[in-house]
């Protein structure tokens, strides 16, 4: 399988984290919230944490602040396929190819529902053909771009496809929750809206030669309340505790060192890293556990400086980030990871 198509699309939209720190303040939910809790928010949104701006779907800002399930559905049904076909759009036009050509379109998402799901919306969108395979997936989190990728390899390699559109796309301003759980506050500083998406073929064609060569996933039930959503009067609070750090780390370990094995590949011959930028803690543990440099890095610590956590479509952006930064050829890594809890990686050879 080859990656010959990438796009991303956010919103207009950019606040820094000073401008959601003059914000908080004067919403109603600052106030309700304890003196330690509004410590945590300014600590988070004024410090150096590794993210300078987000973009949200929101207009004005205010809108952070406005939440009853209405609200946020119809902000996640308004903004999710509308950013899923943007980038979609454009990975299409960087892979110089047009809707009908897709045999199969695969959307990822975590931060809201639809049925029909968001494939109706984006092939309508998109202009695919009535027959296109369309997959909806959800309830994998910021891991979901490998599985999702992988589904396309799997369809490719059984010939049932020969051009395949993956994307993801949060609208994480539609998960927004306010109380005095930690991890619930950390959530609302850390995350952007975004959507990324990928057009895969069995041959290469005129771009920069991105081919998947082999790919592995871990899955740890025992772990699944570290990080995960739950309903919370009609609307989805998000779970994220202290030890997401670590856990990511562990699994990005096991998988790499899984996919190398059966690759009968050596770790020294890696050039680049691809990472899912969860966080700037996520970073550290990847960072000390991988035993990677600062360089290795560079990308991903790009994207969450101007983008945030975009979830599942993260990586998406850093491997264009990657890409435009003229990265040397030769083989590079890349890994997300998420509720589950989950690990995934995939070995990419780049021309």
């Amino acid at each position: 399988m080859f990656i010959v198509g990438l796009g991303t699309a956010t919103p207009a939209r950019r606040y820094t984290q000073q401008e959601c720190w003059e914000a908080v303040q004067h919403a109603p939910q600052f106030a309700r919230l304890s003196a330690r809790s509004q410590a945590l928010l300014r600590k988070v949104l004024s410090g150096k944490n590794g993210i300078v701006a987000r973009r949200l779907s929101l207009e004005p800002l205010a809108q952070a602040f406005e939440l009853t399930p209405e609200i946020l559905q119809q902000r996640f049904a308004h903004h999710a396929p509308a950013l899923a076909a943007q980038a979609a759009q454009r990975a299409l036009a960087d892979a110089h190819r047009t809707a009908p050509e897709l045999d199969a379109l695969l959307i990822s998402t975590c931060t809201g529902y639809l049925c029909p799901g968001l494939t109706s919306y984006v092939a309508e969108a998109l202009g695919c053909r009535p027959e296109v395979l369309a997959l909806d997936l959800v309830g994998q989190g910021c891991g979901a771009a490998v599985p999702n990728l992988r589904a396309a390899e799997a369809l490719l390699a059984s010939g049932r496809a020969g051009c395949v559109l993956s994307v993801c796309v949060e609208i994480c301003s539609a998960a927004l929750f306010w109380d005095d759980d930690p991890g619930v506050l950390i959530s609302a500083c850390l995350f952007g809206d975004g959507a990324g998406a990928a057009v895969l073929a069995a041959q290469p064609n005129g771009n920069r030669r991105i081919r998947w060569r082999m790919s592995g996933s871990r899955l740890d039930p025992s772990q699944r309340d570290l990080l995960r959503f739950e309903h919370q009067a009609g609307m989805l609070r998000n779970l994220l505790t202290p030890e997401v750090p670590s856990r990511a780390a562990t699994l990005a370990h096991q998988v790499l060192g899984d996919v190398l094995s059966r690759a009968d590949f050596g770790r020294e011959q890696l050039t680049g890293w691809v990472l899912h930028p969860g966080g700037r803690d996520v970073l550290t543990a990847l960072r000390t556990r991988l035993e990677l440099s600062e360089r290795d890095l560079r990308w991903s610590e790009a994207v969450l400086a101007e983008y945030g956590n975009l979830s599942s479509s993260s990586v998406f952006f850093v491997l264009q980030t990657a890409l435009a930064d003229t990265a040397p050829g030769g083989y590079w890594w890349l890994a997300s990871f998420g509720a589950g809890f989950s690990g995934h990686g995939a070995l990419l050879e780049v021309e």
